[in-house]
């Protein structure tokens, strides 16, 4: 196996005996040593992103009394929900080394059609959302079907399908048609908090799940023959997680309402976010389908000389995003209670930057979901803090611009260090 196979971020792989995590380093400072050299080497993951999200935070933070309050808190974790959703739904395709330009105009038109279908047909809610969800399905298969099979361009195709996505919606709902969506469940997605108890119910959940799943690789290892990390670094990272985690629970958990309305606890989006992050991080990192997404990324025809099925793996990977990306529609519905004609248009290209900015790159191969989120999470902090500060929506588009390109600069010439050709 190349070099170029073994070092995707994939999960733990028996062949792969020399990567950063196999315990082939020895101890802790080991780990760290072997981490620092990937870093210099130009492998720096979500690093620039964190570093970024740490420098605005202080920054907004000391420009603004009201950044760090529990109230824009709780706001900035719903603001950028839709972004968080729909930047992960793209990582499945750009790790292909493919991009979805109509991922926003699908979730629009997959809510057109669920509120149409609840509101002028009487449809009982649940399943038109499944049928709304249907739309998603069957975009991301033609547009699977377009570009595994036909081989045309993911650019070309999805360019076309954001364009007519557009009128088809307009179609749907009617030119200047509003719809009010009228059901309390899917408002509380947004406008709702778990209890006081919860948001610590939901820590410890996190707490077990990722001892549960620690623990379960080192098993898997120890059964392949392969030595694995340090222990220290399962209590350390459950350490992390308990501090921070225990941190953002507890400011949550203050009362941000008025004196006659007490509004506490974690949002009930933050939970479902956490869900959908966590299964689509074990679908890529353990799983032989998110093998192969990294090694198509990698290099395709490596991977279809392997025997992997390219076509399949793609045509699936364009599901999985739309439906991901009707996921991201239904939470902006659900925080605006409306649905119109221009759902899901402006926020595709915000979602790409997303996955840029936490350190997925363009061409293939190198990016998890949580660099995503975390780069949603950079451009929601750069909304949010810039709409604190009143200042115009024109500097709002020109910094996160800005940040786009610095990231997509950091990235080509991360990959120009680790080994790559300029062409």
């Amino acid at each position: 196996m190349t070099s170029s196979v073994t070092r995707t971020e994939a999960g733990p792989d028996p062949m792969a005996g020399d990567m950063i995590g196999s315990g082939v380093e020895g101890g802790v400072g080991d780990q760290v040593r072997a981490w620092w050299q990937r870093v210099r080497g130009g492998d720096m993951g979500a690093l620039p992103a964190i570093g970024g999200l740490v420098v605005l935070t202080i920054l907004f933070a000391t420009l603004s009394p009201y950044f760090l309050t529990e109230r824009n808190f709780a706001n900035l974790l719903n603001q950028a929900a839709p972004l968080v959703m729909l930047g992960m739904a793209l990582v499945f395709v750009l790790l292909l080394g493919e991009i979805d330009l109509s991922a926003g105009v699908t979730g629009g038109v997959g809510m057109a059609v669920f509120v149409v279908l609840a509101t002028q047909f009487q449809i009982a809610w649940p399943l038109a959302l499944l049928l709304g969800f249907g739309v998603g399905f069957a975009t991301g298969a033609l547009i699977g079907f377009f570009v595994a099979r036909v081989g045309i361009p993911s650019f070309v195709v999805t360019l076309g399908l954001f364009l007519g996505y557009q009128g088809l919606a307009l179609l749907i709902i009617g030119d200047g048609g509003l719809y009010r969506v009228q059901v309390p469940e899917l408002i509380a997605l947004q406008n709702g908090n778990l209890p006081v108890w919860g948001g610590w119910v939901m820590l410890a959940v996190i707490l077990a799940v990722s001892a549960a799943t620690s623990f379960w690789d080192r098993m898997r290892r120890t059964q392949a023959g392969v030595p694995n990390r340090p222990l220290s670094l399962v209590w350390i990272k459950l350490g992390v997680i308990a501090v921070i985690g225990g941190a953002f629970v507890y400011m949550l958990n203050q009362n941000r309402g008025s004196a006659l309305h007490e509004v506490a606890g974690v949002p009930i989006i933050v939970p479902i976010v956490l869900v959908i992050l966590w299964i689509g991080t074990f679908a890529l990192d353990r799983t032989k389908f998110g093998r192969y997404i990294y090694a198509i990324g990698g290099n395709a025809e490596a991977a279809r000389r392997s025997g992997v099925k390219v076509r399949w793996v793609k045509w699936w990977a364009f599901v999985i995003c739309s439906m991901l990306a009707v996921v991201s529609a239904l939470f902006s519905v659900a925080r605006v209670g409306t649905v119109d004609a221009t759902v899901g248009r402006d926020i595709v290209l915000s979602g790409v930057a997303a996955a840029v900015v936490g350190g997925v790159s363009l061409f293939g191969g190198r990016g998890r979901l949580m660099h995503a989120a975390i780069g949603a999470l950079v451009i929601a902090v750069i909304t949010n803090g810039l709409g604190l500060l009143s200042l115009p929506a024109g500097i709002n588009l020109l910094v996160t611009g800005g940040v786009l390109i610095l990231a997509a600069t950091v990235d080509a010439l991360s990959r120009l260090r680790s080994g790559g050709a300029r062409i």
